[in-house]
């Protein structure tokens, strides 16, 4: 059947009409989404309080897709990176850590993120069960140690007066300590292979780049017994006059149990966002 053109063109225009209308009623409801990303923020942190860290995901998620312009949501992003951390979603974690810090810089809490990613990767250098045994990590390759030193690191660089600084600087003794030690269990092992050379390499990186631990001693002692060995005598007394020099420094402990000041469960305390936020 033929419509006349005539009686198409209303029609048309009418639909056009009503457009502008709905998206005007629809605009003047300003407090609608602030109200609703109030609520998700608040529901995430009663869960984030009772240990409730997959519910908490849940409404942190929901939060940053329906309101993803919204001041609660800036705030939601950092709990959630602790959520992801807190029920073992250690890849989540980091990737919420790196995204808020590439795209918050100047953000007054972004130093929490940089805190968190170390964190992250100090508490995966260990598993559950050699956390509740504790155990030995000295032969274990330290490369969640030093990207965790790495950040602590970094974090402390970037916020010196940070409320978290003192503690990624207690950290960042443990890691260097546990890396030094890593080196001479190498070193060790070499040595064992009678392969000098390799041990003295290995045994130097701990004199040269972990020059404040408690292991310098001891690679000191492995340099000079493999300078001997490869009939490098002078090398060897070298290294045997700067370790009379330099006795040992008391070791460090190596238990973390008690070391770290800040509870590794507590969040920051920020102020909650009012309600004109969008």
């Amino acid at each position: 059947m033929h419509i006349p053109r005539l009686l198409i063109i209303p029609v048309v225009l009418a639909v056009i009409l009503t457009i502008p209308a709905c998206g005007g009623r629809n605009a003047t409801e300003e407090d609608a989404p602030t109200r609703g990303a109030a609520q998700l923020y608040e529901d995430a942190s009663r869960q984030l309080g009772i240990g409730g860290y997959q519910q908490a995901i849940a409404y942190l998620e929901r939060l940053e897709l329906f309101y993803p312009f919204s001041e609660y949501t800036r705030r939601g992003q950092l709990d959630l990176i602790y959520a992801y951390y807190r029920n073992g979603e250690t890849e989540s974690a980091i990737d919420a850590a790196n995204e808020f810090i590439r795209e918050n810089p100047t953000h007054p809490d972004v130093d929490y993120a940089y805190y968190l990613r170390g964190l992250i990767y100090f508490d995966r250098d260990r598993n559950p069960l050699e956390k509740a045994f504790r155990a030995d990590l000295t032969e274990r390759p330290p490369a969640d140690a030093e990207r965790s030193l790495s950040y602590f690191a970094e974090l402390v660089r970037r916020y010196p007066d940070s409320d978290y600084a003192d503690d990624a600087r207690q950290r960042i003794v443990y890691l260097r300590e546990r890396i030094a030690r890593y080196h001479l269990h190498v070193a060790d092992y070499y040595m064992t292979r009678n392969a000098w050379l390799a041990a003295v390499n290995r045994a130097r990186t701990v004199v040269e780049t972990f020059a404040d631990t408690a292991e310098v001693a001891n690679a000191l002692q492995i340099m000079a017994r493999a300078y001997r060995e490869l009939g490098m005598d002078d090398l060897a007394a070298d290294a045997e006059r700067v370790l009379d020099a330099n006795p040992q420094a008391p070791r460090a402990r190596q238990s973390r149990g008690g070391l770290f000041k800040r509870d590794r469960r507590a969040r920051p305390q920020r102020p909650v966002a009012d309600g004109n936020d969008g």
